[in-house]
């Protein structure tokens, strides 16, 4: 499973979800899990930085995890609303690209 498009990952995702009766959530659902996941992140983030430490049952730090169960979450709603992520993700580029390309000092590159 290395080096996965992002349509790849939407279609593991779906075969996954596909064997189960339950299927997709509702939306709602979906998206309460993705603000989950997004909290245990910033709960992670914040122990590793240091500025709240875990308490000694909570395990080991582990963002990586974390940062795949958002994009599960996240790829899972796209799917129930037939998003394809690599367009959605081309698309938002591109308005960065316009919106802000004078916002930031460029650096130079070797």
């Amino acid at each position: 499973m290395s080096n996965l498009s992002i349509s790849e990952a939407q279609k593991l995702v779906d075969e996954w979800i596909s064997q189960f009766e339950v299927g997709y959530w509702p939306p709602l659902s979906m998206l309460a899990a993705l603000v989950e996941e997004v909290g245990e992140l910033a709960k992670e983030i914040n122990s590793l930085e240091g500025h709240k430490p875990k308490k000694t049952d909570d395990g080991e730090i582990d963002i990586t995890m974390e940062m795949g169960d958002i994009l599960f979450a996240l790829i899972c709603l796209a799917n129930h609303y037939d998003i394809g992520l690599d367009d959605a993700l081309k698309q938002v580029m591109a308005k960065y690209d316009v919106r802000d390309s004078d916002r930031w000092e460029r650096t130079e590159k070797p």
